[in-house]
């Protein structure tokens, strides 16, 4: 498979060649699926919290006696029936919503959803931002220059402060390694660039070569 090369420029120069292994893949939704839920389940950080009866600031005197005063049987302040009473069944800041799959299924889930953007013509090679210090103004034009979008993923093949910072202030544009590649950001993503050798890296990343 093949698919358009821009330059540095923001021109339209040749095509460079997928890989079938990763770029032409049997395309599974319920791997992609669950990929995406692991990932926002393992970024969830529960906040809220109730106490239950043993922590609220309650003494635990039993309100009045057992027996002779015509009443229904009481015991501390704390309980759960009466107000400001500990909370039954509350949610807890200490619950663990993450998940897990197999490194196999996770690795099937990328493919799965890099031959899905393939199919629908969305991924790109782009030569790079050959600018010597961050310019948001400059790559803003540069971007102007590509196929129009609202979201863009830039897959680096290593860390590169002048393009991670000339891009970081616009919208809809995010830039990850190519070590980090998955599912979610893939799918989240309208077009997908691979900048410089990041397509090598990713093909030595997930598939072993050199």
């Amino acid at each position: 498979m093949k698919v358009d090369f821009y330059t540095a420029s923001g021109e339209k120069k040749g095509t460079v060649d997928l890989k079938e292994q990763i770029f032409g893949a049997k395309i599974n939704p319920d791997l992609m699926h669950r990929a995406v839920i692991m990932r926002l389940a393992n970024a969830r950080e529960p906040i809220a919290h109730t106490k239950t009866r043993a922590e609220v600031a309650y003494s635990t005197r039993k309100i009045f006696r057992q027996k002779g005063t015509g009443n229904a049987r009481r015991g501390a302040r704390s309980t759960n029936l009466l107000r400001g009473g500990g909370v039954t069944h509350g949610p807890r800041n200490n619950v663990n919503y993450s998940k897990m799959m197999p490194k196999k299924e996770r690795r099937a889930a990328l493919f799965s959803s890099l031959t899905l953007k393939a199919n629908e013509k969305s991924i790109f090679g782009f030569e790079g931002y050959k600018g010597k210090a961050p310019k948001t103004k400059d790559f803003a034009e540069l971007l102007g220059k590509l196929p129009e979008t609202k979201k863009y993923l830039f897959v680096l093949s290593e860390k590169n402060e002048v393009f991670e910072k000339s891009c970081r202030n616009i919208h809809g544009v995010k830039t990850i390694l190519a070590i980090y590649l998955n599912p979610y950001d893939v799918l989240l993503a309208d077009k997908l660039y691979f900048v410089g050798d990041a397509l090598s890296k990713t093909e030595a990343t997930f598939l072993g070569t050199k």
